[in-house]
């Protein structure tokens, strides 16, 4: 009998389960039959092809949502555009930082948990970090790392360049990150906010920001083609490629970027259809189906204005944005008289938009496979128009006519412009004096080296190459394939190298940061391996006009100096007989060998040169 009730539970649970295929099947068909009938978009998938076309885009797909109903997913293009692989509404994207909504919601789950408040300060929960200075310190709360109010500029170039898959690794950089402004004196973007909100819910929670997205959001919505690293996107089945247009407007492939320790404010990979269960979500206060996933009063509130992004009046070119506001996570504008909550995103080869009209009841996004590309915004406002019923603008033909004065601007700004380059100057050093390693603690490390005697940047396996501009100032030129991209000289970044009193190169300089003077970063000479067997040679007492200098070796094969009243030096071989004074910059050594014997060494300091000669023993 046992047995009989078991088999008939299997049964009625196999049933139950074939209903609910059937169930989701017939939605998905009458999804798909309602974006056919759909009068409001009669005629919407012409607009999509003549902007693929005009943008020559490799691939995008959108989504349309209106309530809790999908409207409209299809892709364009192609998710793979060698081998001409379709895109489609499953094909996964990077939608860079339109990741930021979903971080900040998790703090807004955790506040509703009494876990945590808006106005606390981050270093409640992530004591190893500390800002710039103490105002920073004292005044920062939570709430102006949600909405970008530190007074931080971006200082992107501390993750994109020096990437790290260690979030405390980052973390410590912010210490050395100057401010340009007070806290919320200003909005401005900064994505090391968004990793901080990351920490700070693993560190309540115990998970990893990663698994706190998947387990928050992912499986309650049932985003299962969605990814939180760049490694799910490699090894899933039907995933974009991303590329680039190059100079001649060519479609040209780019390599996956992992954003590494910077996941919080941006690795999400996810398709329109996914997608779609997040933007119902916020569409309907928060729930999903019956479920309360993200607290209805964080909802109101992330999607309300929470610092004013850009001031001023509305323009002729677009009468209809009234202002330019931010939430948390969230842009906020106005869309021809229609309330718009909206974040974009970018990161190598892919583009995004996942945008909202709350009082409309309405969610669009819109993921493509092109570098920095203005397909989403396109296409976003083109099913906008057609939904929110409003007067249709033309935006695939005002693109083209954009672009076409943008790149005419462009070719007759090049040809009229003057190189500040000084022609006809020559380096003050020879080239090796210029290697070494260059470290900014806000930053990284990044060396430079000589070969076949010219100068390049190596960085995590990628190599530039330092182009003379004029006196101490390189261009940096990438190498791809080996091969140095010509085609960049006279308009790459620029490092700016300077000399301390001893006549050292000290620093190279480099504009990353637009609201900052140049990072500096420091140079720390290459150091060679010296035997023991010389290194004993050097060793002695030295008379130095009537001061005797002690040489000796202690610390496993190390070589100190020790002059009277003065603490010991540390003595580090940068080239054949020569040392430099750790702890002192300028500061350098340098034994002369007669016939065979160390009998004087050379103290070369910011005041000038002094020998001291051995005394006898």
């Amino acid at each position: 009998m046992k047995l009989k009730i078991y088999e008939l539970r299997q049964k009625n649970k196999n049933q139950v389960s074939k209903t609910r295929i059937l169930i989701a099947a017939l939605f998905l068909i009458s999804s798909f039959t309602y974006a056919q009938t759909d009068k409001r978009l009669k005629g919407i998938e012409k607009q999509f092809n003549s902007v693929l076309e005009s943008t020559k885009t490799p691939g995008f797909a959108v989504a349309i949502v209106e309530g809790d109903k999908i409207i409209y997913a299809k892709g364009f293009g192609y998710a793979d555009y060698e081998n001409k692989v379709p895109a489609d509404a499953n094909t996964l994207f990077a939608i860079g930082s339109s990741t930021k909504a979903f971080t900040s919601a998790l703090l807004g789950v955790l506040r509703e948990d009494d876990k945590l408040s808006f106005d606390d300060s981050p270093l409640k929960y992530v004591p190893d970090l500390e800002f710039y200075n103490d105002e920073m310190n004292n005044n920062i709360i939570i709430k102006d790392l949600m909405r970008h109010s530190t007074g931080l500029p971006r200082h992107d170039g501390a993750w994109y360049f020096f990437p790290s898959h260690s979030k405390d690794t980052l973390v410590a950089r912010i210490k050395h990150h100057e401010p340009f402004t007070g806290v919320r004196q200003q909005w401005y973007y900064n994505n090391f906010g968004f990793l901080l909100q990351g920490v700070i819910a693993e560190k309540i929670t115990g998970k990893t920001w990663e698994e706190n997205i998947e387990d928050k959001f992912f499986k309650p919505l049932g985003m299962n083609r969605s990814k939180t690293r760049i490694d799910g996107m490699k090894n899933s089945t039907n995933a974009a490629f991303g590329y680039n247009l190059d100079e001649d407007r060519t479609i040209e492939k780019m390599d996956y970027y992992d954003i590494a320790g910077m996941s919080p404010a941006g690795s999400i990979n996810s398709s329109v259809n996914d997608m779609s269960k997040w933007l119902m979500t916020w569409i309907n206060k928060g729930k999903y189906g019956e479920e309360q996933v993200i607290p209805e009063k964080y909802i109101t509130e992330a999607m309300s204005s929470q610092m004013v992004a850009a001031a001023g009046f509305p323009n002729k070119e677009l009468p209809g944005v009234q202002y330019a506001n931010y939430g948390y996570g969230w842009f906020l504008h106005s869309y021809k008289g229609h309330y718009m909550v909206e974040h974009g995103g970018n990161i190598d080869g892919f583009s995004a938009s996942v945008a909202l009209y709350p009082t409309d009841s309405l969610g669009i996004v819109v993921l493509a496979n092109q570098n920095g590309s203005a397909v989403p915004r396109l296409i976003r406002n083109i099913a906008a128009d057609h939904m929110l019923k409003v007067e249709k603008t033309e935006w695939a033909k005002q693109h083209k006519e954009d672009l076409e004065k943008a790149l005419k601007a462009q070719e007759e700004a090049k040809e009229g412009s003057e190189s500040s380059n000084v022609k006809g100057t020559k380096p003050s050093h020879a080239k090796l004096d210029y290697t070494g390693a260059y470290e900014h603690k806000g930053y990284g490390k990044v060396d430079i080296i000589v070969e076949n005697d010219s100068l390049f940047t190596q960085l995590n396996e990628k190599r530039q190459y330092l182009h003379h501009y004029h006196y101490d100032t390189f261009e940096l030129i990438d190498v791809n394939e080996g091969k140095v991209d010509t085609a960049a000289i006279g308009g790459s970044l620029k490092i700016t190298f300077s000399t301390n009193e001893a006549g050292d190169i000290d620093y190279g300089r480099v504009g990353i940061e637009p609201m900052l003077d140049p990072i500096a970063f420091k140079r720390t000479p290459n150091t060679i391996d010296v035997d023991i067997e010389t290194l004993e040679r050097y060793v002695g007492k030295y008379d130095l006009m009537g001061t005797e200098i002690k040489v000796y070796i202690k610390d496993e094969n190390v070589l100190y100096a020790f002059v009277p009243n003065q603490p010991e030096y540390e003595l580090v071989p940068t080239a054949a007989h020569k040392f430099n004074l750790k702890i002192l910059d300028g500061f350098k050594v340098e034994f002369i060998e007669v016939d065979g014997e160390f009998n004087e060494v050379k103290f070369i300091q910011p005041n000038g040169t002094f020998v001291a000669k051995r005394k006898a023993e």
